[in-house]
């Protein structure tokens, strides 16, 4: 009774192994640097952990290479399993490939995020917001725009998106689909500098629509000695030259501004 079913529980474990890899996997193209194992039903002697290389040649006991580059699991497994057949090696294979390591299909993620890095694209339609996600989001000296950086009819191209397009409502969503290779770029936030009698100077973000007044209660406000009448500004023109003049509160901060606070005559 006891091998009777041990006998049961190894073919149901045998049709749970090699049912047909699931639709993720079936999408992903192989290519040069993943790692794959390949297993054949009650043949253990036919299992094989390899690396796919640059050739894209996959070499497998009995039938010698096999072009793995390019095909998804599935495809690779019934190539297998087919040349087997062919060569008289075994009557009915079923061969199930594993992907263990994706390596071929990745996106650099650079700049202002928690984690840059390489990251695979391990299913069909990844988003560009769920690679930042991976990246462990954008740190907070990040910009609200992402670059996307890709290879498109041989020429290179680059497409800024905003951050809140990103999570918008379906009709406006503008969350691309990335491709191997893209590169996402995450550029730092705009800066302006507060100096002079404020409570906290130094340097902070610009936010959409800052004025002079919101900048100098980002910095804390004015010290007991400060006025807000004849704040200068420095301004660095198109030409390189540094101009400074006098600024109203209501006017609005352009990155890299070096705002003086000025102490009150009185």
């Amino acid at each position: 009774m006891r091998s009777l079913l041990v006998t049961w529980l190894t073919i149901l474990y045998g049709y749970v192994l090699f049912v047909p890899p699931v639709s993720a996997q079936s999408d992903y193209r192989l290519g040069p640097g993943d790692a794959i194992r390949v297993l054949v039903f009650q043949h253990p002697d036919l299992t094989l952990e390899a690396r796919i290389p640059e050739s894209g040649q996959l070499a497998y006991p009995l039938i010698g290479s096999v072009q793995a580059a390019g095909r998804s699991p599935h495809e690779l497994s019934q190539t297998l399993a087919q040349r087997l057949q062919e060569g008289r090696f075994l009557a009915d294979p079923q061969v199930s490939v594993l992907i263990t390591a994706h390596r071929s299909q990745q996106v650099s993620v650079l700049g202002q995020v928690a984690r840059p890095g390489r990251y695979p694209i391990e299913v069909g339609g990844l988003r560009l917001s769920e690679v930042l996600a991976l990246a462990g989001g954008i740190a907070p000296t990040g910009a609200d725009g992402v670059v996307l950086v890709r290879q498109e009819a041989g020429a290179r191209t680059r497409r800024v998106l905003e951050l809140a397009r990103l999570v918008a409502p379906a009709e406006a969503a503008d969350d691309p689909i990335l491709r191997p290779d893209d590169l996402i770029f995450v550029d730092r936030a705009p800066q302006y500098y507060i100096y002079g009698q404020v409570q906290r100077p130094g340097m902070y973000g610009v936010d959409r629509g800052l004025t002079v007044a919101q900048a100098i209660a980002k910095g804390g406000g004015l010290t007991l000695r400060g006025t807000d009448r004849g704040v200068r500004i420095q301004r660095r023109q198109t030409d390189g030259r540094i101009m400074t003049q006098e600024i109203r509160l209501d006017e609005p901060v352009q990155a890299d501004d070096l705002l003086i606070v000025r102490e009150s005559v009185f």
